[in-house]
């Protein structure tokens, strides 16, 4: 045979081979996220051209049925989202990491969202989402289709946490009515603090973290996007867009627009799709600390152009909430940030407060800065209010709190703009004490690893974002209450999926180099 009648056949033989791979890989990719049965994946796979075709048509004949049947007995209108909303649940209960991805785009996108039924309470996205993770991880915990059970610290420290808000939660409904409310809030604040035993068992490899921390940083980054075009847009037009979400239980009219006091004759504050300025605000501390340790990282999870572009739209929206203990507790994380790796970004931050300090259209924001720190505004006013009742509250009832439902005497109320004070109203101070010692002891762990020069060299920027996180959002919760805030759970589920992310980051530091990407499908549905 002639060489090149020779080359002509092995190159037509590796573009069979490379045809066939990739119907094979198609295939199994398909097979792996709706779970057909081996003689279809066969099919899908044949080299007949009939049998693969007449396998398509099958298959497709098959998803399409129900759901053309669903849009036209419901119409476009409700039929096309219940249809997106089976297929998303369905793919939530085919994987762990598949839920944990759309628990990020709920807590960071549709926070509030609650189904427009009515069974004793309105269920939210979020109790589906989080409901539907814990029934998909127990039960394969029961199957035995995870690996060995892992109880890395802080769990001891978290189980008692637990165990300690379920005490104080029935020790305090001798004096304060049970409602169908009161106990899915609280079920949901105990559900978001497990997330971290889920997250240190469902996420085993290095590529299932990296697919979570995009998901947290492209989802926030969206957020502070809608969040920035719904303060620029015509406030009449701001207000039909956030109403249109009315559906799903959020509020509407007038009432979406936030300003500073409560007062329209002052500035707007940015919300997105949080209805808290504050709350988004404490979300972006998050997002911004990880973006900012990923765009100084050798190896960054995301392009470096996309993320100047990223950590733009977030610091703009963050100041646009007007939240000075966001704007704080971001503050903080950058600091040791630069301090503990990074420290040119010191002199960028600096150069960047200088800036917001100088140019004209930020003078409200340091105005409204100054006159908090000052003290003279009213909302800071009302804050040391609340800290001289939450005192008051503490002092009475010390060791276990007063639980969530409600206060013994009409003179005490429950809430305070300090999520520390918070915890004691609600727990006391054995409560606090053990959530200091839980959050001690996980960022301990990121000390331990930084003492030496050879450990400290193994730590990923993920890893060290991941920390300062947390460390950023518990100074700014020194003044703001949402991270444990029975009406804010997503918050609260924020923070234990970072404490989860962080532990399970460092381990994979310890134990094993960075490596590539798989294929998403596989990082997702892992068998």
């Amino acid at each position: 045979m002639y060489p090149e009648r020779l080359w002509a056949v092995h190159a037509e033989s590796r573009s069979a081979r490379g045809l066939r791979g990739a119907r094979r890989a198609g295939a199994l990719s398909i097979a792996s996220i709706l779970s057909l049965p081996d003689r279809l994946v066969a099919a899908l796979q044949s080299a007949d051209k009939g049998t693969r075709l007449l396998a398509t048509l099958l298959l497709c004949g098959a998803l399409a049925l129900p759901s053309g049947a669903i849009i036209g007995l419901l119409g476009v209108t409700y039929g096309v989202p219940t249809v997106l909303a089976l297929a998303m649940a369905y793919l939530v209960l085919r994987s762990v990491m598949v839920g944990l991805v759309a628990l990020i785009a709920v807590i960071l996108l549709l926070p509030f969202a609650a189904l427009p039924v009515d069974v004793g309470f309105a269920p939210t996205l979020l109790d589906l989402v989080i409901g539907a993770l814990f029934f998909v991880w127990l039960s394969r915990i029961v199957s035995h289709r995870d690996g060995e059970f892992v109880a890395w610290s802080p769990t001891l420290l978290v189980l008692t946490f637990v165990f300690l808000a379920l005490f104080s939660f029935v020790n305090g409904l001798g004096h304060a009515e049970l409602t169908a409310n009161v106990l899915r809030h609280v079920g949901e604040i105990l559900l978001s603090i497990l997330l971290f035993l889920l997250v240190i068992n469902a996420v085993r490899t290095a590529g299932q973290l990296r697919l979570l921390v995009r998901a947290l940083i492209v989802a926030g980054t969206l957020a502070a996007a809608i969040g920035i075009i719904l303060y620029v847009l015509p406030t009449q037009l701001t207000v039909r867009l956030l109403s249109s979400l009315s559906v799903l239980r959020y509020p509407s009219g007038n009432a979406v627009l936030r300003y500073i006091e409560s007062d329209p004759s002052r500035a707007l504050r940015a919300t997105s799709t949080s209805v808290d300025p504050n709350v988004l605000g404490g979300a972006l501390i998050f997002v911004t600390t990880l973006a900012t340790a990923q765009l100084f990282a050798e190896r960054p999870l995301i392009a470096r152009r996309w993320l100047v572009c990223f950590i733009g739209l977030l610091v703009l929206c963050l100041i646009l909430t007007f939240s000075r203990g966001s704007f704080f507790g971001l503050a903080v994380a950058l600091f040791f940030l630069a301090l503990l790796r990074y420290p040119r970004l010191l002199w960028i931050g600096l150069a960047a407060l200088v800036l917001i300090y100088l140019l004209p259209w930020t003078q409200t924001y340091v105005n409204h800065f100054i006159s908090g720190l000052r003290g003279e505004d009213l909302a800071t006013q009302m804050r040391f209010g609340e800290y001289k009742d939450a005192l008051i509250l503490i002092s009475r009832y010390p060791w276990f709190g007063v639980g969530f439902a409600g206060t013994p005497e009409v003179d005490t109320y429950l809430g305070v703009s300090n999520v520390y004070l918070l915890i004691a109203e609600n727990m006391g101070i054995v409560g606090l004490l053990v959530f200091l010692a839980t959050m001690g002891t996980h960022l301990v762990g990121i000390l331990r690893a930084l003492r030496s020069p050879a450990s400290a060299a193994r730590v990923s920027a993920t890893t060290l974002g991941l920390y300062l996180a947390i460390v950023g959002a518990l100074a700014g919760g020194l003044l703001d209450h949402y991270l444990f805030n029975v009406v804010f759970p997503h918050a609260s589920s924020l923070l234990w999926l970072t404490v989860g992310l962080g532990t399970v980051s460092l381990r994979l530091d310890q134990r094993e180099p960075a490596g590539h990407d798989r294929p998403l499908v596989e990082e997702l549905f892992e068998r």
